[in-house]
């Protein structure tokens, strides 16, 4: 199950690695025209429109990416079957179908219909579709039916399955969508003490991947808070409206950043060029684009009471930037780029504050990180017990990502033990045969953050926002043999 949700928390960073042109183009457009909205600006309503145009079809985004992320091939088909499953059960549990399944006014309908294409249904629609691509795409139908053989076959199953989850969802739906806002509007009557819990949670569950699954509670439109949406939009309470993104910046920004720099001031001097160099580009990667894997997974299994203390501090920023009313909102992660965008939306509110607080929270992580390593003895990059300095040659250029790939896929066994490799934004997600031919001291002598093991057949090699390189490195490799 755990295997499951971490494919799946890898198909939803498809789907979301898109969402930073979204950003781009209305905090432009915003920044045209902060007041009018794009009323009074064609060239910023042209911008505002086309960045919606992507927000507000988040749902159809994750429905197309999970299922081409979760199918065993990533094939167009895959991907038109999850568009097909999303549109079958939004058609048939629209308000209006369903007012004519009870025979009753459309204003009498229960609410939850008005709100059935949603992310958790846009999941859903993606899971089935995939389902039914790994099932039937090599199915061979009679000759007097060849045509819609294999993969033809896919989204005509993908239809017929819909239908039945749509009668399902019909008479569960109603109960899922009422919990969902249950649990979001309890926590969002805690104000900023439920933005803290969100927080925490947030950074916790980071290591399986279902954090993905609490963030489109806040994020998106399955409970009706939809943060990431009204924020852009301009919509809601000024200050309240974007309380569950706010406090990410000081952390993503400076926090982490100044945790990496802790770790390279503890590391063992011979170790701290070469973990300079891995924390240095981590740190920037964190502070200018808000990808954190790299600095987070150096640390997370290796030390995890150092994790356990990122999380509460990342719940803590949470909690104060909602107490203050700080607020700022991001397309993508809470990086350097998003906060500069959403500077001029109209409903940001003393984002300035933000980068105080960062600072503020730059030095607490900072003494706080050294203390503890130093304290406790946590073997953090550069502190481990090895005598050998066998850290890879790399080659300039190009060439840098052939080389790192090429040992990384030697020490996961090579052709013999590995069986599956994909990636997502920051990590490889390979398939292996036996983990004890895993040769992990020979991958991290490539210099990557971390290893993260998360099965008997499953590992993460933690490489950074260069790794879809090195993962075509390999696939060539694999290509070749």
């Amino acid at each position: 199950m755990k295997k499951y949700f971490q494919r799946l928390g890898r198909s939803l960073m498809l789907p979301v690695a898109v969402l930073p042109a979204a950003a781009i183009l209305m905090g432009i457009g915003y920044w045209i025209d902060p007041s009018g909205w794009g009323a009074d600006s064609p060239v910023a309503s042209f911008l505002i429109k086309a960045g919606g145009s992507i927000i507000d079809n988040i749902p159809i985004l994750f429905a197309v990416g999970v299922a081409l992320g979760m199918a065993k091939e990533r094939d167009g088909s895959a991907a038109l079957s999850g568009l097909v499953a999303f549109l079958v059960v939004t058609t048939l549990l629209s308000k209006d179908s369903v007012a004519m399944l009870q025979g009753i006014d459309v204003a009498k309908v229960d609410p939850a219909f008005g709100k059935i294409g949603n992310a958790f249904v846009g999941i859903l629609s993606g899971i089935v579709a995939s389902m039914m691509y790994n099932r039937f795409s090599q199915v061979k139908l009679p000759d007097f039916l060849a045509f819609f053989s294999g993969k033809r076959l896919v989204p005509i199953m993908t239809a017929v399955s819909m239908i039945v989850a749509s009668v399902v969802l019909f008479f569960v739906w109603p109960a899922i969508f009422t919990g969902l806002v249950s649990f979001g509007t309890g926590m969002s009557k805690l104000g900023a003490f439920g933005a803290g819990l969100y927080g925490f949670f947030n950074r916790l569950l980071i290591p399986t991947g279902l954090h993905h699954a609490l963030n489109s509670v806040f994020w998106f439109d399955v409970a009706g808070i939809d943060d990431i949406k009204n924020f852009w939009a301009s919509k809601g309470e000024k200050g309240v409206t974007g309380m569950y993104q706010a406090g990410f910046f000081p952390v993503m920004m400076f926090g982490l950043p100044a945790a990496a720099l802790a770790m390279i001031h503890t590391a063992k001097t011979r170790k701290k060029k070469q973990v300079a160099s891995l924390m240095l580009a981590a740190g920037f990667a964190s502070f200018f684009t808000g990808v954190t894997e790299p600095i987070e997974f150096a640390f997370m299994f290796v030390a995890p009471m150092l994790y356990l203390v990122h999380a509460v501090l990342t719940g803590l920023s949470l909690a104060i930037a909602a107490m203050f009313h700080w607020t700022a909102g991001f397309g993508f992660s809470a990086g350097f780029i998003d906060w500069f965008l959403s500077l001029k939306i109209p409903i940001a509110n003393q984002p300035y504050m933000l980068i105080v607080q960062g600072l503020v929270f730059a030095v607490i992580y900072y003494f706080l990180f050294r203390f503890i390593i130093t304290k406790f003895n946590l073997m953090t990059p550069g502190r481990e017990e090895d005598d050998e300095d066998d850290e890879v040659s790399l080659a300039k250029g190009d060439s840098k990502f052939a080389v790192m790939a090429a040992q990384i896929y030697e020490g996961l066994g090579g052709d013999a033990n590995v069986t599956a490799v994909d990636n997502c934004v920051t990590r490889l997600r390979m398939e292996v045969k036996d983990m004890k031919a895993v040769d992990q001291k020979k991958i991290k002598a490539t210099g990557v953050p971390g290893i993260n093991i998360v099965g008997p057949e499953s590992i993460q090699v933690i490489v950074g926002t260069n790794v879809q390189f090195v993962a075509d490195e390999i696939m060539k490799i694999r290509k070749k043999r």
